[in-house]
């Protein structure tokens, strides 16, 4: 790939301009793409309805064929992507590429990411660049793009429903009014699921708008992929500089050519014969010239002839209350034809976008269900009588520690055994840093006072004991029982108490 032989003018654009330039690329190569696009959507779509016509399934034929529109998006792509670098490939190479080029991501593109709408801008990362490292290419391409991208889809599919519906409704366009009953009635919903040709028909109208679109979606996702691979690569910094170079190394050729015609001899100059003037209109009419006044007059009398422009001017009252005319409910049934069959589309689309939803929040599901939890009451167990009581901070402390706060624990006493462990725990710190604490001391307090331990671990020790005593005393949060026992041992190790 040599950027220096591009053949569209590289320069950062907004995703939209991208857009318009794929869909110019895919003009400007129309013969290069349609032709071998033909060749190779036309025997597989025959193919198919062949095969289903045999299986009497010929109601599936336009599903089954657009699922394998990716394949056939090959070929607007590979011609594009060597056509932007000057190398236009033949009918014969394009098809002759279509064997072996693009295989290896097919697989991928008919199943799980089938429906995803950025296939556009993603097919040109897969199927011509060679990395490894597909995923972060994706992304890194993806970017700012990946909304363009998604939107281009939505339209292109409302361009082949609005050209489809068109096609549709162009064929009673022709027919007299009073023939739309019986059109009707042989074209109905229940003679299309009876009829093969009918069938067959609808199958093909399908064809038609996905064969004329489809190689302009694929355009524009490519002029997508080409516009961030500028933005992210700077390729049009980097053709300006090679341009410079070029032009400075012409430089001395230019100064040779203009040092030989300084010094070339002089020749005498001759003018140029003097050109005779065109003649003017009178000279070339003659006697049959008129003057454009008097034409004019005339243009100005004709147009003022109130025969040409017959215009009456009629005024009358109508009254406010009047009545608008009711629209008959007993509509033509081609309109109740065309109504059911845009029913038809807009239900099955409402159901496949259910699905797509639920599928999110079935994928999503450890994203939102957590923070679904967090907003639900939380119901706590209403602690026992004995376990609120007020306690008693004047009560001495048990010689062994551990072992009376292990008691009280084992009894469902949790509060008190926290009580304990917290009391035992500022009576400590306050016999080995000499610190005085007012009667009724905070716990920020003790804490403050705990900065003059000398060892970290002692204070970090400290610190737990009084975030798990918090815990348990003002929001009422238990700690597990293998997290009492390991606070236990810890600040027995730390303050020394006796086991």
């Amino acid at each position: 790939m040599r950027i220096d032989q591009i053949s569209v003018e590289l320069r950062p654009r907004s995703s939209w301009e991208a857009v318009e330039l794929g869909t110019a690329l895919v003009r400007t190569h129309a013969r290069a793409i349609w032709i071998p696009y033909v060749l190779l959507t036309l025997p597989v779509f025959v193919a198919l309805c062949a095969v289903l016509l045999w299986l009497d399934q010929l109601q599936w034929v336009g599903i089954a064929y657009w699922w394998l529109k990716p394949i056939f998006d090959r070929v607007p792509l590979f011609v594009v992507s060597r056509a932007v670098f000057g190398a236009v490939p033949s009918v014969r190479e394009t098809l002759a590429a279509q064997r072996t080029w693009g295989w290896r991501w097919m697989w991928h593109y008919l199943t799980w990411r089938r429906l995803s709408p950025y296939r556009a801008l993603y097919m040109p990362v897969d199927l011509l660049e060679g990395g490894t490292q597909k995923r972060e290419r994706r992304n890194v391409i993806g970017g700012s793009a990946r909304g363009v991208a998604a939107w281009l889809t939505v339209a292109f599919v409302h361009f082949e429903t609005a050209f489809l519906l068109g096609m549709i409704a162009l064929v009673p366009m022709f027919m007299p009014v009073e023939a739309w009953g019986e059109l009707a009635e042989q074209f109905g919903v229940s003679a299309l699921l009876q009829s093969t040709w009918l069938q067959l028909a609808m199958a093909s109208l399908y064809y038609i708008p996905s064969l004329l679109l489809e190689p302009f979606y694929i355009g524009a996702g490519f002029g997508l992929y080409l516009n961030r691979r500028t933005q992210l690569e700077a390729w049009d910094v980097e053709l300006a500089f090679r341009r410079l170079r070029e032009r400075l190394g012409g430089t001395l050729l230019i100064a040779c050519i203009a040092l030989g015609l300084a010094i070339s001899p002089e020749r005498p100059a001759m003018a140029a014969p003097a050109k005779r003037d065109a003649p003017t209109l009178p000279e070339a009419l003659g006697d049959q010239y008129v003057a454009p006044s008097g034409f004019e007059k005339s243009v100005k009398a004709v147009k003022k002839d109130p025969l040409l422009h017959p215009v009456e001017r009629r005024t009358m009252w109508v009254p406010r209350d009047k009545q608008r005319k009711k629209i008959d409910a007993d509509a033509s049934p081609i309109a109740m034809f065309i109504a059911s069959v845009i029913g038809g589309i807009v239900k099955y689309a409402l159901w496949i976008v259910a699905g797509l939803l639920i599928a999110l929040l079935a994928w999503t599901f450890r994203t939102w269900w957590p923070w679904l939890r967090s907003m639900a009451p939380q119901h706590h167990a209403q602690p026992s009588a004995i376990d609120t009581a007020p306690i008693d901070h004047d009560e001495a402390l048990p010689d062994d520690v551990p072992t009376a706060a292990r008691a009280l624990w084992t009894q469902g006493l949790a509060r008190r055994a926290l009580a304990l462990l917290y009391r035992a725990s500022v009576e400590s710190m306050v016999a080995r840093t000499g610190a005085t604490l007012v009667p009724g001391a905070t716990e920020a307090e003790c804490l403050r006072a705990s900065r003059a331990f000398n060892a970290s671990e002692d204070r970090d020790a400290f610190a737990r004991v009084v975030r798990t005593w918090q815990y348990a005393a003002y929001a009422d949060r238990m700690p597990a029982h293998y997290e009492f026992e390991s606070l236990l041992s810890l600040a027995s190790t730390r303050f020394g108490w006796a086991a």
